[in-house]
Order: C-alpha cells, then sequence, then structure tokens
C-alpha cells in the first residue's frame, strides 16, 4: 500500500512538472545570483542617478545584489549594444533612455541593435522636463510672446542654445517650431553648463534643455521660464505652464527613462521586474529620491512601456525628418 502511494505521488509530480514551467513556477528561483543594471552614460548624471535608485530598490525586494555598471559612449549606444547581446536570463538589465529606445535609431547611420526587437521591455520609470527659458533682457514673459517675437524677428534671427545636435532640447525646439510655425537658430554647445553661462551673459537670447541646470537660476530670476514640455506642470515650477496649455495642444517633448532585458528574456521573468518597478514609482522614498534628482517618477508595465515606445518612435521620426537631420 505504501509503495502504490509512493509511486502515485512520483507521477502526480512528474504530470505536474512542466504545468508548473508553463505557469512560470520553474522560475521561481529567480533571482539567485547578482544582477547587473548597465547605465549607458557616465556616472554623476541624472540616468546613473536613476539607475541607481532602481538598482537600490530592487536589491531591496529582490533580496539580491543589483550593481550599477556604467558603459558609456554612442548616445548610449555602447551600454544598450551590452545589454541586447547579454544572455537573455534576467541578470542583465539596461536603464535606458529616450536616446537608446527611440531616438537613436535615426541620428546614427550603424546602430548596432535594433531599438524594439533586441530587447524586452520591462517598465517606464522617470522623467525630465524641458524647459524653454530665456534671458530676462529678451521682452517676452509667455510662450505665445516668445513665438510672435521670433516670427517677427524672421527665420533663424533668434538664436537658442543646446548642447547637442539630435538631443532631446533640441528636438524638442524642433517639433515645437513645427507645431508653432516658426524657425530659430540653433546654437551648439558641448554641455550644458556652456549653455547655461552664455544664457545667463545674454550671449544667446533662449535655450530649449532638460530643466535641472537652469531651474536655480530661474527660482532666483536671473533667466525666466516661458514653458515646460511636459504633459503636466513641473513640480519643481507649478507656476510655469506647459507649452501645451500655452495654445500648443498636445505638445509632449519630456524626456524618460525606462529599464530592459535582452530579448528572449522569459516572460514571468520581465513580470516580475515590471511588478517591482510599478511598485516602485509608488513608493513615497523612492518618489523623494527621484525628485531630488531633478526628474519625476514615470511608472508603466511591461505593455505600458511597449505602448510608449511606438507612439514616441512615430512622432520623433517625424521630426527628425521634418528637421532634415542626417544620420551620423
Amino acid at each position: 500500500m505504501i509503495k502504490t502511494i509512493r509511486r502515485r505521488a512520483v507521477l502526480s509530480a512528474a504530470v505536474a512538472a512542466p504545468m508548473l514551467a508553463r505557469n512560470g513556477w520553474a522560475q521561481s528561483g529567480y533571482p539567485n545570483k547578482t544582477l547587473r543594471m548597465v547605465v549607458p552614460f557616465a556616472p554623476g548624471g541624472t540616468t546613473d542617478l536613476l539607475g541607481r535608485i532602481a538598482a537600490q530598490y530592487l536589491t531591496e525586494t529582490l533580496g539580491q545584489q543589483v550593481v550599477v555598471d556604467n558603459k558609456s559612449g554612442a548616445g548610449g549606444n555602447v551600454g544598450a549594444e551590452i545589454v541586447a547581446k547579454a544572455a537573455p536570463d534576467g541578470y542583465t538589465l539596461l536603464l535606458g533612455t529616450i536616446g537608446t529606445a527611440v531616438t537613436n535609431q535615426f541620428l546614427y547611420k550603424n546602430m548596432p541593435y535594433d531599438s524594439v526587437k533586441s530587447f524586452a521591455p520591462v517598465a517606464l520609470f522617470g522623467e525630465v522636463a524641458n524647459v524653454l527659458a530665456v534671458n530676462p533682457s529678451l521682452p517676452v514673459k509667455t510662450v505665445a510672446e516668445y513665438v510672435a517675437y521670433c516670427k517677427k524677428q524672421g527665420d533663424n534671427k533668434v538664436t537658442f542654445g543646446s548642447p547637442a545636435i539630435g538631443g532631446s532640447g533640441h528636438l524638442a525646439m524642433e517639433y515645437f517650431e513645427s507645431m508653432a510655425g516658426f524657425k530659430v537658430e540653433h546654437v551648439v554647445y558641448r554641455g550644458s553648463s556652456l549653455v547655461l553661462k552664455d544664457l545667463l551673459a545674454g550671449h544667446i537670447p533662449s535655450t530649449m534643455d532638460n530643466l535641472p541646470p537652469y531651474l536655480p537660476h530661474i527660482q532666483s530670476g536671473t533667466l525666466r521660464a516661458l514653458g515646460v514640455s511636459t504633459s503636466k506642470r513641473w513640480f519643481a515650477l507649478p507656476d510655469v505652464p506647459t507649452i501645451a496649455e500655452s495654445g500648443y495642444a498636445g505638445f509632449d517633448a519630456a524626456p524618460w527613462w525606462y529599464v530592459a532585458a535582452p530579448a528572449g528574456t522569459p516572460p514571468e521573468i520581465v513580470k516580475k521586474l515590471s511588478d517591482e518597478l510599478v511598485k516602485a514609482s509608488k513608493d513615497s522614498e523612492v518618489i523623494k529620491r527621484i525628485r531630488d534628482a531633478g526628474a519625476a517618477e514615470l511608472g508603466g508595465s511591461s505593455e505600458d512601456l511597449a505602448r510608449h515606445m511606438s507612439a514616441e518612435t512615430a512622432k520623433w521620426k517625424k521630426v527628425v525628418e521634418a528637421a532634415k537631420l542626417t544620420p551620423q
């Protein structure tokens, strides 16, 4: 009788095993070793800070250490390629940017990965505002007045600075120009600090750039913020309207961050990571750390991220084509 019971137990386990595997239970031991979060930019910047926030949260919730590995170069492509070619086992992740997900494919001739096919989307994680800011000497106080002033001066008679051709600030201005029907001259700098220096000195009258470096000067009154590029008002500048609410409905040009894994990563692992990161976007301590880094929380599941990437790809492809930017 005992032998019969044992035999039935063995047979039941054998039948149940494939069912458990199909339902994801085969991965119930994940993770059982250290994970790597590849950040495709140098230490110290906002992308690095967000990568470390995400890594720390996952370390605490998954019970395994998540180490940050900075691999900068080619606008994020170097780090993204490393993840694209890594084993799809859930132990190598990317803290990517709008560049690695969307815009780089339109700006680089030779992409070392496919922005869609090479990755499994995991979750959205954060965003930052671009700000349209001017030197106070410019006789404008609103977005509408800026557009009217630029139109009155004529095409390319007014300049704006940004830190890169094809960067988020440059593309945001190109997008704005196409919506509002004006044209300004782009002055390219090697970094936001140099844009800021010339804007404060009055050598350039305006900028469209990531907000954080400009925020203290806007708050002190040495620069004037006309509008932010996000879909809703920015938490640190609640009195500054969005460009969308300033007469350009639908305008949304906020750079964003996300987490992805190599294509082929088991769906149950992707879901586990996605669920944890969605929880992170609602965690008060995580939100505080993200905002202290100058960004804002942007929660979204793997499905939300996939939809966001699709919509952003369609939008920025049109902007790049209209701006006639040649891939380098």
